[in-house]
């Protein structure tokens, strides 16, 4: 059975790694590079970098922060934030990052998706669907969560594995950073709804919070933040318990 990833997200803005909840309230977390390494030793399976307002404020990701952020590490990488070309995809993997991770871009033009898993790998690309839901309908959200469009998230999540996504980050904008739990029944009809990974986040809380979302939630990996960057779970004790779970999942 393939191992259940856990994966801390920096979420970083003006070169700093932020938390909130409900991806507002931003407050100071940490200097990403010493976040960045400190998972490394802790055991995490990989790491994911976004920056959370390059496309509201139309600009490009932090590329020599994800580059400095790299040369510290040796687990996957992923990066996210502003990207809109083929362009960009190379400057970040150039950089350092293994994965990149596009959400606007992806929904204001999908043909996006299908280019760069052709001149990439789909092995490369994630989709990041962050929704919301509206009306009894989990419905997509673009720049950082602040956009609201009426596309249906299960029917975006199939759309997205066609054009050639390999993976994708399903973000549950009412959970995030709430530290209630997990979307369980979100996560558990995407995994269902598609062939490639699924990447839950928001709502991380408790330990028992990643047990539900793995076995209920049918989740590859799960992504968490402030409670690894505020010290309030640790990596080695948490694959302990999932461990003690009957959870696979790689321990150090």
């Amino acid at each position: 059975m393939l191992k259940k990833r856990i994966i801390p997200c920096l979420d970083v803005k003006e070169g700093r790694t932020v938390k909130g909840v409900n991806f507002i309230n931003l407050r100071d977390a940490g200097d990403a590079v010493e976040l960045a390494k400190t998972y490394v030793q802790q055991g995490a399976d990989e790491l994911v970098f976004l920056d959370i307002t390059a496309s509201v404020e139309k600009r490009k990701t932090l590329a020599s922060l994800v580059e400095k952020i790299a040369r510290e590490i040796n687990i996957p990488f992923t990066v996210g934030g502003g990207i809109n070309t083929i362009e960009d995809v190379a400057a970040l993997l150039q950089a350092g990052a293994d994965k990149i991770s596009i959400n606007t871009a992806a929904v204001k033009n999908p043909q996006l998706i299908t280019e760069l898993a052709a001149r990439f790998g789909s092995q490369c690309i994630v989709v990041a669907i962050d929704t919301n839901f509206v009306n009894d309908e989990w419905k997509v959200l673009t720049h950082g969560g602040r956009t609201a469009t009426d596309i249906n998230t299960f029917a975006w999540a199939k759309e997205v594995e066609r054009l050639g996504a390999g993976e994708i980050l399903l973000t549950s904008m009412q959970h995030d950073g709430t530290k209630g739990g997990f979307a369980i029944d979100l996560t558990r009809q995407v995994s269902e709804a598609v062939n490639i990974p699924v990447i839950a986040s928001g709502g991380a809380g408790t330990m028992e919070h990643f047990t539900e979302i793995f076995n209920a939630g049918k989740a590859d990996a799960a992504l968490a933040a402030s409670i690894f960057h505020y010290g309030e779970i640790q990596i080695p004790q948490l694959k302990a318990f999932l461990s003690q779970q009957n959870i696979p999942v790689r321990c150090k």
